[in-house]
């Protein structure tokens, strides 16, 4: 008899590490088929995937609101069938918004739910852990810290590490790196990575190359690498620079350099650099692995600010830390320049130190090697291990 299934995944890292969770699920039963939404990692291993993944990959509340009806009709039509045909588990990654909405009603209709990448209810509306606490049977978590929140809220909770710690090495090369890029052994390099989002980059990109030139002014051979995502944010960003001209600047996407087998342009680039300036996100926890030192830096509109306020009800996170790192750490490991730190002079200040400290660096490299350790889980293991046992009635 076969064991179905039920899995959504949102974006590519969720569907990578899904991929191989099937897998792990298939060691405990050979009979285990999946379905929902999912992307072509999952889709190699025999996922049936009723709508294309990128159809929920949303950037930002203007994006989500201009997608609301194609998103309300793609919801209804899984809703109905997980309903139609009940999974023994219905295990969703990331994509809180759609995931916890559909897993509400699925679990009161009776089928056990997993979600897998709490929400970061640690920074904003810890309101929303009553809602978890209805939807999800089982909470998989990616920090070590997040285990005693659900604990002490009465939801079961396993952590099993940050499928990251498992990917990017845990003693980086910076020489390889330099090669594959075609970049000198011995030039000074710093890495910026002004956002994935348009609006990000048309914050953070003329502030960046304002503390770039001020860099350079101090050494005119400093190197810089900045990786995009696409054809569209590159475009954004060569306007910018344009108004805010640097030497030896260098844009990097997939088509101008062929990366490491499986990974993204920015890890080439996070782990040629000495340093990196970067909009706080995943690549912060990326750079941390790769163990540099980097400084953080973010800047909210004041409309976003608003709309961020309002919906969370908090004018500011919880935590005194917005960087991953620094989280991770209970301290300030590196610098975080926000809103109106964010300023071009303490940019390049910080960055300086971040790119000349060599007592700094080996500190912070030590620091991050730990915290690697601490993330280095099997976790697409230990993830089938407590979805094969919620599916089976175990847990």
């Amino acid at each position: 008899m076969t064991t179905r299934i039920g899995m959504v995944a949102g974006e590519p890292s969720g569907d990578l590490l899904a991929g191989r969770i099937i897998e792990g699920l298939r060691e405990y039963d050979a009979s285990v088929s999946c379905a929902g939404i999912g992307g072509p990692r999952m889709q190699a291993r025999g996922f049936d995937s009723w709508h294309p993944m990128h159809a929920l990959t949303v950037f930002g509340y203007v994006d989500a609101l201009k997608r609301i009806p194609s998103l309300l009709a793609i919801y209804g039509d899984v809703k109905r069938r997980m309903l139609a045909e009940p999974p023994a588990v219905f295990v969703g990654i990331d994509a809180p918004d759609f995931n916890l909405k559909l897993e509400l009603q699925l679990r009161q209709a009776g089928v056990p739910t997993v979600h897998f990448v709490g929400p970061s209810i640690w920074a904003w509306r810890y309101d929303r852990i009553h809602k978890i606490r209805q939807a999800v049977s089982h909470m998989l978590v990616l920090f070590p810290f997040e285990v005693d929140i659900y604990r002490k809220e009465g939801i079961p909770v396993t952590y099993v590490g940050h499928p990251l710690a498992g990917t990017i090495p845990m003693v980086p090369d910076r020489a390889v790196a330099r090669a594959r890029l075609g970049m000198e052994a011995g030039a000074r390099v710093l890495a910026m990575l002004p956002g994935s989002r348009s609006s990000e980059i048309r914050v953070l990109a003329p502030r960046f190359l304002q503390a770039l030139q001020q860099l350079q002014a101090r050494d005119p051979a400093l190197q810089c690498l900045v990786p995009m995502v696409n054809a569209a944010r590159r475009a954004e960003f060569e306007g910018f620079l344009r108004q805010h001209p640097v030497r030896n600047l260098r844009i990097v996407t997939a088509e101008d350099v062929a990366p490491a087998e499986g990974h993204p342009v920015a890890w080439s680039v996070m782990e040629a650099a000495d340093a990196v300036l970067v909009a706080s996100g995943t690549a912060t926890l990326e750079a941390a692995l790769y163990k540099r030192p980097m400084v953080i830096s973010y800047v909210l509109s004041p409309w976003m600010r608003r709309i961020m306020a309002w919906k969370s009800g908090q004018q500011r996170p919880y935590l005194p830390w917005v960087g991953l790192p620094n989280v991770l750490l209970r301290d300030f490991a590196v610098p975080e320049l926000l809103q109106d730190d964010a300023m071009p002079d303490k940019l390049a200040d910080a960055t300086w130190r971040a790119l000349t400290d060599e007592a700094g660096a080996a500190r912070i490299q030590a620091r991050f090697t730990d915290l690697h350790a601490e993330l280095l889980r099997d976790t697409p293991a230990l993830a089938a291990r407590v979805i094969n046992e919620v599916a089976h009635g175990a847990k």
